[in-house]
């Protein structure tokens, strides 16, 4: 699979925008250090991302990023592509010349549908999950958390 780091940072980011897309714009330098993603490498996603208008960005004191649309507007396909981030499990990149370099003299390997089938699975299925899914999903676990952590503080104090 080509899917690198790139995407999975961008769908990271967005996520942590979206969490906090309530309390006005968010700052790049605030995503990085939450998530541990060097600031120069989100100026530049997030400059795609603008540029596919799926965030925007407000200048001057007080500024940062914030969505461009809603968050169940955006699938994590778009996120993806916006970034140039290929979704592709064949060897040649959909080229169709898996057996050889040369485009006009290679010939497709004999799995080369099985992995074509699976980028249009992948495709779909990333397009089928929307920005405000993984931040309910985020939501839904930060909740968990919170439970488990009081009930074992409740149950350290009752030990006492």
């Amino acid at each position: 699979m080509r899917l690198t780091t790139k995407g999975r940072f961008a769908v990271t980011a967005m996520i942590d925008l979206a969490l906090r897309q309530g309390n006005g714009p968010v700052t790049l330098s605030g995503i990085s250090q939450r998530q541990a993603i060097s600031l120069s490498y989100l100026e530049q996603l997030f400059g795609k991302l603008r540029r596919h208008e799926i965030v925007e960005s407000i200048r001057g004191p007080g500024g940062g990023y914030s969505l461009a649309r809603k968050a169940d507007k955006v699938t994590v396909a778009d996120i993806i592509i916006a970034v140039d981030e290929p979704i592709d499990a064949t060897q040649c990149g959909s080229k169709e010349n898996c057996r050889g370099a040369d485009a006009a003299t290679g010939t497709r390997c004999m799995t080369h549908e099985l992995w074509a089938t699976l980028n249009e699975k992948m495709v779909d299925y990333l397009d089928s999950v929307s920005l405000q899914d993984l931040v309910d999903q985020q939501k839904q676990k930060n909740s968990e958390q919170a439970v488990v952590v009081m009930h074992r503080n409740h149950a350290a104090v009752g030990q006492n």
